[in-house]
């Protein structure tokens, strides 16, 4: 097919037929449209993508930016998969593809015959992937959300205060972590193609990959038999690592180590908590963080957030203003990490991996509905 700004990059030539919706799998191909892959985004009528619907906000020409957010570099095909037309477009196109990413029911695909097994016998070589809620055995019926996997794997009860309620992240996590580990298995699968010539079946789950994600928490259950509880801002393991306020407002300041809490304690010209053995080690520390924070809080009053900022920066120590997510585009910006890309006019944060050889490349904005159905027909015909 062509492109006005062909794709240069690693998974230039490979061919994804993305039957995915919503957030995970969208995402995974995201990343893969921006390292070269043709990526042909399969939706079905009349309104396509859940995402499309999902306003407010909306951009100056009225497209829902949720939609925006995860479908730069694609194309568009509407294909109703009840019309044997349509059903057939689908199938030269998964017996074409090199990835084939998809996020119904378990078994929903096997009606249609774009199931694993089915496509495999007319394209041997396939990564297929598929994107599950709670997996294919037990929780194949479940519906898959990320608010729902946030609350059944313990997410939500280690988030917010002490004293609170159980709190969901601000962002629809283990949609996005789920979307990263399809798309590392795809690669990794392609990888295994390229040594045999043999292609597979990768699954994931957002429940597996939230209990992945909780990490250190499921690490203290499993090894230590301690279920973790809400701690507010504040760390299980360290201290100080949180916000802390000010003379006019919070800061976070953190020292994860001995060296930058000797740091710290230079900065705030206290050399009395060197000399206290209560904190005299990071175990120490956390064992009467009560009567630190006390201490900490009587010297970080005597100045503003944005001194406290310049001065703990200069000595070392990791510090930082709780932004909105405008302030930390803008931060970004003034890093020198130039967060935003605009392919086609449609402002997007950039593919977060640098590649000395192999750059990302953003050739084409979030597509239209149905915009590229007639180049695709027309490619599945040659």
């Amino acid at each position: 097919m062509d492109d006005d700004a062909p794709a240069t990059g690693p998974l230039a030539g490979v061919v994804v037929a993305d039957f995915s919706r919503i957030l995970a799998g969208p995402y995974a191909t995201m990343l893969l449209a921006d390292l070269g892959a043709t990526v042909i985004k399969v939706e079905g009528p009349p309104t396509g993508d859940d995402t499309r619907t999902w306003t407010p906000p909306v951009s100056d020409d009225g497209t829902a930016t949720y939609y925006l957010s995860i479908n730069r570099n694609k194309r568009s095909i509407v294909l109703d998969l009840a019309d044997p037309g349509d059903l057939d477009v689908a199938h030269r196109l998964a017996a074409r593809a090199d990835v084939m990413i998809e996020n119904f029911k378990p078994g929903g695909l096997v009606r249609f015959g774009l199931d694993h097994a089915s496509v495999a016998a007319t394209n041997p070589g396939v990564v297929y992937c598929s994107i599950s809620g709670f997996g294919t055995a037990g929780g194949a019926a479940l519906p898959g959300y990320d608010l729902l996997a946030q609350a059944v794997s313990g997410l939500m009860s280690v988030t917010g205060e002490p004293d609170g309620g159980p709190t969901k992240a601000g962002v629809a996590l283990f949609d996005v972590t789920t979307g990263l580990h399809a798309a590392i298995a795809i690669l990794a699968a392609l990888h295994h193609r390229e040594r045999t010539g043999e292609g597979q079946r990768v699954e994931t789950n957002l429940l597996s990959a939230a209990l992945s994600g909780l990490v250190n928490h499921t690490s203290a259950y499993l090894a230590a038999d301690v279920v973790p509880r809400r701690m507010g801002n504040a760390h299980a393991s360290l201290f100080p690592y949180e916000p802390l306020p000010t003379g006019d407002g919070d800061l976070i300041v953190i020292a994860a180590n001995d060296n930058q809490w000797r740091r710290l304690v230079g900065a705030l010209e206290a050399p009395e908590l060197l000399e206290d053995p209560r904190f005299g080690s990071m175990g120490e520390r956390n064992t009467h963080r009560d009567a630190l924070r006390v201490l900490l809080l009587e010297r970080l009053a005597t100045r503003s957030a944005q001194e406290w900022f310049d001065i703990l920066t200069a000595a070392g120590v990791p510090c930082g203003p709780i932004n909105t997510v405008e302030q930390g585009i803008a931060l970004a910006d003034r890093l020198g990490l130039e967060p935003v890309v605009s392919p086609g006019g449609a402002p997007s944060v950039r593919n977060p991996v640098t590649y000395s050889a192999t750059p990302p490349s953003y050739r084409r904005p979030p597509p239209a509905l149905g915009a590229d159905g007639d180049e695709i027909r027309a490619w599945l015909e040659d």
